[in-house]
């Protein structure tokens, strides 16, 4: 019987929750067992690198749902616990307090975690990722006026940590391997109006830098490059990006290959187990690919399509890729998806200089992807002119760069 099932969530992130309050709505009445590792109850995480920083957000505002919401939906909500095995066979997990559940269907919404700097000194006081409530709490106490915060890394998390902690006062030097910040993700071009919204706010980059030891004790003091050069640090933040916790797939040999390869339905190779969220690799049935997304979007809608996957329902992901930033004063949205090593034009509407315009980035004449900054409620439009170039549409650029011609009148 229905009533009879018991659905596992390995994960108390977004995803997790999400899917958690999916089953109920979507009238499950079974066990929902919703399993995290953190001691927090369910919580987003934009908060951490943006509002939580800079004191505009509160840590409630962080938070999936309030505590009293689960067990007033009958959802088993255990913090502070891991999944440590899977019994795929006999359809069992074991928790890390040496409890066992059996399961009928089971979610993997395990998440990333952030990776580490191979260098001597990273064990010293004051140096930081970012990934959690606790993490955003450590550095918000470390960064204050007087502080010469060290960024390693120069991707979304990295710069939205460094306009924060500039927003506070503290001198930011941001340390990165690359010749432009986000470059691989938005090309040369539009790579420039990052780098030139932090040179203006007072950040120091060195480019083509990698770190070789952090000095210190019992804090970090100096961040050696290699060449010998030194920056001085009271505080770094190691931002070089995240890996998908694929542990648990891989001891219940799930095949895995950046991520947990799930299908449309975000169901893995074995059809009582799903996966959502960061740690899904998903056969994209749109943009006709495997693709990880590691944003919060990807999360909030991925964990309600696998809950009704997981019902039998008729769910598939076919969302495009979509994720934000707030810097400063720049708010932007980026929807669409160039594949890695593809050229891609890039055509201006608005005031580049201004920073308030779309740029979009096409491939042979077709919308991949396109990036508003301080130009709103635009994204639904956007999105649909890079599925009509999934379908084969072409645009005229000269129009698709004219602001007094309408986004649904730009196609060639």
């Amino acid at each position: 019987m229905p009533g009879d099932r018991t659905f596992v969530i390995a994960g108390a992130g977004l995803a997790g929750a999400r899917a958690a309050e999916t089953l109920r709505a979507e009238g499950f009445t079974g066990r929902v067992a919703l399993i995290g590792s953190e001691p927090e109850i369910p919580y987003e995480r934009p908060p951490l690198s943006k509002g939580l920083l800079l004191g505009t957000a509160q840590r409630d505002d962080a938070y999936v749902h309030d505590r009293d919401w689960y067990a007033g939906h009958d959802v088993d909500l255990r913090t502070a616990t891991t999944i440590s095995a899977i019994d795929a066979e006999k359809h069992r997990v074991r928790l890390s307090d040496g409890d066992d559940l059996a399961y009928d269907k089971l979610l993997l919404a395990t998440g990333a975690s952030p990776r580490t700097l191979s260098v001597p000194g990273t064990g010293l006081g004051n140096v930081f990722s970012l990934r959690t409530l606790a993490d955003s709490d450590r550095i918000a106490g470390a960064v204050n006026g007087a502080t010469h915060l060290v960024v390693v890394g120069s991707g979304w998390i990295g710069l939205e940590v460094a306009a924060a902690a500039r927003l506070r006062g503290a001198t930011v030097t941001v340390v990165t391997p690359a010749e432009l910040p986000l470059r691989a993700v938005l090309g040369d071009r539009l790579a420039e109006v990052f780098l030139g919204l932090h040179r203006e706010h007072g950040v120091d980059f060195r480019f083509g830098a990698r770190v070789q030891e952090l000095r210190g004790g019992p804090d970090v003091a100096q961040v050696v490059l290699a060449g010998g050069a030194t920056v001085n640090a009271d505080v770094v933040l190691v931002a070089i990006g995240v890996t998908p916790n694929t542990g648990l797939a891989d001891q219940a040999r799930l095949p895995v290959d950046n991520g947990v390869l799930v299908d449309r339905q975000l169901r893995t190779a074995d059809p009582d187990i799903f996966a959502a969220g960061d740690v899904a690799n998903v056969d994209h049935p749109l943009l006709r690919s495997r693709i990880r997304v590691e944003h919060w979007d990807t999360a909030r809608h991925s964990g309600p399509v696998a809950a009704r996957a997981m019902l039998g329902r008729d769910a598939e992901w076919d969302r495009l890729p979509y994720f934000f930033t707030d810097q400063y004063d720049l708010g932007m949205e980026y929807a669409g998806w160039v594949p890695p090593g593809t050229e891609a034009q890039v055509v201006i509407r608005g005031d580049e200089r201004g920073r308030e315009f779309i740029a979009f980035r096409t491939v042979d004449g077709r919308v991949a992807a396109g990036m508003n900054v301080n130009v709103w409620d635009v994204t639904e439009q956007i999105q649909e002119l890079v599925r009509a170039g999934l379908r084969g549409r072409t645009v005229d650029p000269v129009r698709l760069a004219d602001p007094d011609v309408a986004l649904t009148e730009v196609f060639a």
